[in-house]
């Protein structure tokens, strides 16, 4: 029997990065023992690599002591984000659908398993906040983009499994996919009515309809754009019935 493989121990730059990637994970801060302990390194190295992070404005302690992410890396964070080409394309096109629907609009890339949601927007007002956050993840087959992100890239029932692997598909509702046989189904349904939908699959009580997305190429999609609501104020067959102008909208022909 093979010994097991020990973790490959954080040194210089690595140590830093996994610093950095825990203070995100800790809005309300963290202490120096506790990111000790998280990056498995002594107290004076973790220190080393926090004040070499703050040097940088990347990290900072708040009134409490703690070390929070810094200013700096926020503001460099938040304007990259603002200046993203896909970003700034799909800025318009989720206010017009917020705007015509009084819901929820995201834009999503498929990344790996998962969706990443990299442009929200909500509506000004009347409507319940979501728990989605942009940088934030959902498993790609239990929602509206993340099918239509993986229609595209699994073909064939095939691709489907090689997909799924030894992993057992996250049923987050008692609605959502489990099986790659329930999801190849699914998915050829997707490509045939060329949008997807989340019928309370990621969470009870929210669905969403979702189309492909043509930011950067009019063939391959860059990632996909969602309307999401609360099923007994925005119900399903609504979104689904009004699916040409989402389209009109997202391919910038109705943007007035």
């Amino acid at each position: 029997m093979s010994e097991p493989t020990e973790e490959p121990k954080l040194v210089g730059s690595d140590r830093v990065l996994a610093v950095l990637a825990e203070l995100a994970r800790h809005p309300d801060g963290i202490g120096l023992e506790e990111m000790a302990r998280a990056v498995a390194s002594p107290k004076p190295t973790a220190h080393r690599a926090l004040a070499a992070l703050r040097r940088a404005g990347f990290a900072a302690q708040n009134g409490h002591g703690q070390y929070v992410l810094g200013d700096e890396f926020l503001r460099m964070a938040f304007a990259h984000h603002e200046a993203r080409p896909d970003h700034v394309r799909v800025t318009p096109i989720l206010k017009a659908l917020c705007e015509r629907y009084g819901e929820t609009a995201h834009y999503a890339v498929l990344d790996g398993a998962s969706v990443v949601y990299r442009s929200k927007l909500d509506p000004a007002a009347g409507a319940v906040r979501l728990t989605s956050v942009v940088g934030g993840r959902n498993p790609a087959h239990c929602t509206g983009v993340g099918k239509m992100l993986l229609a595209h890239t699994l073909p064939d029932e095939e691709a489907v499994r090689a997909w799924v692997g030894g992993r057992t598909l996250e049923r987050r509702t008692e609605r959502s996919l489990g099986t790659a046989e329930e999801l190849h189904a699914e998915l050829v349904r997707v490509r045939e009515q060329g949008y997807a939908v989340d019928d309370q699959e990621n969470e009870p009580g929210v669905n969403c309809v979702a189309v492909p997305a043509y930011l950067n190429s009019p063939a391959v999609p860059s990632g996909a754009i969602s309307v999401s609501g609360l099923a007994y104020r925005t119900p399903l067959d609504k979104l689904v019935a009004d699916l040409s102008a989402i389209r009109a909208i997202v391919s910038g022909k109705d943007l007035s």
